[in-house]
């Protein structure tokens, strides 16, 4: 998934909900780390942590993206370089 440059943005819990939803219409290589990851250890349990819940619920603390830049300036409207 992380490819160079990674930059790292911030926003408000609804900045991350708007962001994922564009990304999912826009169908881009994404990764979603949800509050329940940070209960889990291992990749088999965070896999399953997330399916668990429907996508209009997962309780999204950051969000990977990948794709050309347009698109993923698109995607990540409203949010801002993390200091």
């Amino acid at each position: 998934m992380f490819r160079q440059p990674v930059l790292v943005f911030e926003g408000t819990k609804e900045t991350l909900t708007k962001a994922h939803a564009r990304v999912l219409a826009r169908s881009l290589p994404r990764a979603v780390f949800t509050s329940d990851l940070f209960t889990t250890g291992n990749d088999r349990d965070n896999r399953a942590a997330v399916r668990a819940v429907p996508t209009a619920d997962l309780d999204l603390v950051g969000l990977a993206v990948y794709g050309p830049r347009n698109a993923v300036d698109k995607v990540l409207k409203g949010a801002r370089m993390h200091p």
